[in-house]
């Protein structure tokens, strides 16, 4: 689970009072493999907001807040964060857009992050990433038609060493090969 993941929930937990054994909403949505987000909700997005609205530079946890609960950051959240916030749309817009964990669309049931840095450019890592863009017909940051698998690129996950690497569904894996690559899109796509 990623770190902003886990801020994200600890300032839900702070802003619903709950104690650490007691589920959150988002919880009692995902289970445990937080997998599954629910749909799009303005009322349950105001929520969130409101719940976030008053902690020092709420955008941020806001917006974690939301991509947690709904997988990614709805288009109609903008103005809603705007006019909690007293901010702009413009300047809302500008932070998701600014950081690369937030998501526009919802992700596939599983995402794959392959690395994208100088290590794994060198291990041939721009190769395979190619090879498997062309398998599956997506582009960098698509979803697979059948909904199964999300391919970002990310710059860097420490994992040099094991060049290349990606993370799948937050679990490493290194010296990646088209034929883990392969593992991994079955794995993805099974039921």
């Amino acid at each position: 689970m990623s770190v902003a993941i886990l801020a994200a929930e600890f300032l839900t937990r702070m802003a619903q009072n709950l104690q650490p054994d007691q589920p959150s909403a988002s919880e009692q949505y995902l289970g445990e493999d937080m997998t599954t987000y629910i749909q799009w909700n303005n009322d349950r997005a105001r929520e969130i907001i409101a719940a976030h609205a008053l902690f020092d530079g709420a955008a941020l946890p806001i917006l974690h807040a939301l991509q947690f609960e709904f997988g990614f950051i709805h288009e109609e959240a903008i103005p809603l964060i705007a006019d909690a916030l007293n901010l702009s749309r413009a300047e809302v817009h500008g932070i998701v857009t600014f950081y690369h964990d937030f998501r526009r669309d919802p992700a596939g049931r599983h995402v794959l992050k392959l690395c994208r840095a100088e290590a794994c450019q060198s291990m041939n890592g721009t190769g395979v990433a190619q090879d498997l863009l062309a398998t599956l017909g997506i582009s960098w940051g698509e979803t697979t038609p059948d909904g199964s698998l999300t391919v970002e690129g990310v710059y860097c996950l420490g994992l040099c060493a094991c060049a290349p690497s990606a993370l799948y569904d937050g679990e490493p894996i290194g010296r990646l090969t088209l034929d883990t690559l392969a593992d991994v899109v079955r794995e993805a796509r099974a039921p």
